[in-house]
Formats: structure tokens, C-alpha cells, sequence
């Protein structure tokens, strides 16, 4: 949720949306042309397959506030967490920021954590570090845990001895990705700000394992004080993962999109805002609409903040989930919660996400706000 650290909201009035039209077509039309023309189809490289989903454990989204929205946060992203969701966002921060997330899905049985820094520097620019893991940690490998009717080991390729298992000779092993995000932002004016992220991925599958590296670029463009724009070309180069295996898997580039539309109503304000998110590997059915191989998914949600001090949220992703969220803004801390209810809620079951946000509010920490 919005606290001190981001920028103070506006006071226009309904009358600024009217103008927006040619802004929306430059700043959302225009890179999303780009990319269709440009970055579809990804020519695979030597030796390396375009994987269509090898890079979705990023995708997945963090920060209760942003999840209650369903993911429409790449023009609002002002806090640490804009190191995932458009890196430029974190030129809007004015204190340093540590952030903590925790989510548990199918019944505990997939661990999903996120934990981010970040720390404004001189007058318009920040640096922040984020880490992601997704997990299923503690599986039982039993491959050479079989015995014959003796009590005998069993080799693996003897199935047809088997006659029991016996657990002491069970083993565990965790399947985990990992990412780490490097981030830079600057503020180029009032109006617009641009980032970029190095992100290092890291995947592990008992003895196997893979190495990645790819780069994100974003902007925010706020044509009036109510109305922001924001787009994050993540992958933009097309990011390799190669695997210990000699297997090598290219994650294409997506391109988020969004807006979002500032206004006040009940003493608080409301901030309705939309995203979409192009992919150029012919997704097809398995997104939210296509024209060729290019896909678009969608995401949408709605912010009632009160006086800073409490917010609600509602929003529908594009895995077809329903969100909902609420936020508690207290001295230095935001307590930030989301609850997602899927379409097949009895297959995949709900999920519960809680995120804390510390903020350094003290005048040694604060943003400086003249060169020097």
C-alpha cells in the first residue's frame, strides 16, 4: 500500500482524463507495436529451445498490494516492490525500503518467498536487490530405496524384484527456482522516470540445475497528476537458461503494459488500473486472447485508499483468479494481505498472502531533494 515514502497524490479533477488519448497511444500502442513487429517470432539460438513457460516461476507476482489488484501494477508500483513490477517505479521513493513476503499454495505443499531491498540515492535515483524463491522442498526419492522379498536392495533397473520399500534408505531432494533482481531507476523529470534490472535465475532439480541471465527495462510516464502510465519490457533480450544437463531454454520477451487513473471519493482515494501483458510465443488458448503468436493477458483490480491509513482491494488476474486484499498502514510498517480464490478453487485451493514492508522513516534516510 501507498505510505509517506511514495509521492504525495494529486488534485485535478475527472477533467485531466479528457486529454489522454494520443499519451495512452505513445506510451502503450507504440511499444506494444514495437515488440510485435520486432520481438515475435524469438529465432531460437544454437543448441536452444524457446520454452514456453521455462521462465513462469517469475511471473507469478509479489507484494499483497499488488496481488490484491490482480497484478495491474505497472504504472502504480512506488514502493520496493517495483523492483519486480517496473523497476522505474522505485525513482517515486523517497525512504529506504525492506520488504517480506511469504505465500503457501496447493496445501502447503509449494513454498513461494520474496524478500526485497531498495534505497533511494542523491535526488532522482535508487538502487534495489530482490530475491524469489519457489519451492517443493523434502521429496522422497525412493529410486534406490526398493527391496527384494529378502530384504535385499533392489537396483533401479530390477523393478520387476521388488517387493517392498524400505524408508531407511530413502532419500529427500528439493526442486527450487530461484531469481535475484539487481535494479536502477532515475527520474528524468515530474513526469517521467525509467529503470532497468539484471536478473540472475537459478533453477534445481535434485541433481540437476540451470543458470540464467536476463535483463528488464521499464518507464512511468504520468501525463497529469491523476493519470499514470507504465510498461516493463521484461527479457527483453531474450534470457538463456542452460542446464547442467546440456539442455538450454530461451525465456522469450514479454512486454507489461498498464494504467492507472487517480480520484477522490469518501475522504480517500481510488485508484482503478489495468495491465496487459504481451508474449510473443504463441501461447494461443493458454492466454486470455491472441492475434497470431503474439498473446495478451489481462489483469485488473481497484484501491480504496483512506487518509493513508487503511485501503481495500479488489482484482481478477490473468490465471482467472479472484483477488481481494486489504492493507494497514502503520508508523514505519505496512501490513499488506491478499486472498485469491481460483476458478477451480477445489483442484487448486485458495491462497493466503501476507507481505510486511519496513520503511526507514527518518530524516537521515530521507531522499535528498537538491543536488549538491
Amino acid at each position: 500500500m501507498s505510505g509517506k515514502a511514495n509521492e504525495p497524490s494529486a488534485g485535478r479533477t475527472l477533467r485531466d482524463v479528457c486529454g489522454i488519448g494520443v499519451s495512452l497511444i505513445k506510451w502503450i500502442a507504440v511499444p506494444s507495436l514495437v515488440f510485435l513487429f520486432a520481438g515475435s517470432p524469438v529465432p531460437a539460438r544454437a543448441g536452444a529451445a524457446v520454452a514456453k513457460y521455462a521462465g513462469e516461476f517469475i511471473a507469478i507476482g509479489v507484494g499483497g498490494r499488488a496481488l490484491g489488484l490482480g497484478g495491474a501494477y505497472s504504472a502504480l508500483a512506488n514502493d520496493v516492490t517495483a523492483g519486480y513490477w517496473n523497476p522505474a517505479g522505485l525513482s517515486r521513493m523517497m525512504y529506504p525500503q525492506v520488504t517480506l513476503m511469504h505465500d503457501e499454495r496447493f496445501g502447503g505443499l509449494v513454498n513461494y518467498d520474496y524478500a526485497a531491498f531498495a534505497l533511494p540515492a542523491g535526488v532522482s535515483t535508487s538502487f534495489g536487490i530482490s530475491l524469489i524463491r519457489l519451492g517443493v522442498d523434502d521429496i522422497p526419492n525412493t529410486q534406490n530405496a526398493g527391496v527384494d522379498a529378502n530384504g535385499n536392495p533392489v537396483p533401479p533397473d530390477q523393478l520387476q524384484k521388488l517387493a517392498g520399500i524400505d524408508p531407511s534408505r530413502i532419500t529427500y531432494f528439493n526442486a527450487a527456482d530461484w531469481a535475484f533482481y539487481f535494479s536502477y531507476a532515475k527520474k528524468a523529470g515530474d513526469q517521467f522516470s525509467y529503470g532497468a534490472n539484471v536478473k540472475f535465475i537459478r533453477r534445481e532439480l535434485g541433481t540437476a540445475s540451470a543458470t540464467g541471465v536476463g535483463f528488464d527495462l521499464g518507464m512511468q510516464y504520468a501525463p497529469t497528476d491523476r493519470l499514470l502510465i507504465g510498461a516493463n519490457a521484461q527479457d527483453i533480450t531474450t534470457t538463456l537458461v542452460a542446464w547442467n544437463t546440456g539442455r538450454n531454454e530461451l525465456i522469450s520477451p514479454t512486454l507489461k503494459a498498464g494504467t492507472a487513473y487517480l480520484f477522490d471519493l469518501f475522504g480517500g482515494q481510488v485508484a482503478p488500473a489495468i495491465d496487459i501483458d504481451f508474449r510473443f510465443e504463441g501461447r494461443k488458448s493458454a492466454s486470455n486472447a491472441h492475434i497470431g503468436r503474439v498473446s495478451m493477458d489481462f489483469h485488473s483490480g481497484v484501491e480504496f485508499e483512506y487518509k493513508n491509513l487503511a485501503a481495500l482491494r479488489i482484482g481478477y488476474s490473468d490465471i482467472k483468479s479472484l483477488n481481494i486484499g486489504t492493507g494497514i498502514h502503520l508508523p514505519k510498517l505496512d501490513i499488506d494481505y491478499s486472498f485469491a480464490r481460483f476458478d477451480r478453487s477445489q483442484d487448486l485451493g485458495d491462497t493466503h498472502r501476507i507481505s510486511l514492508t519496513f520503511t526507514l522513516e527518518a530524516e537521515q534516510f530521507r531522499r535528498t531533494t537538491e543536488s549538491r
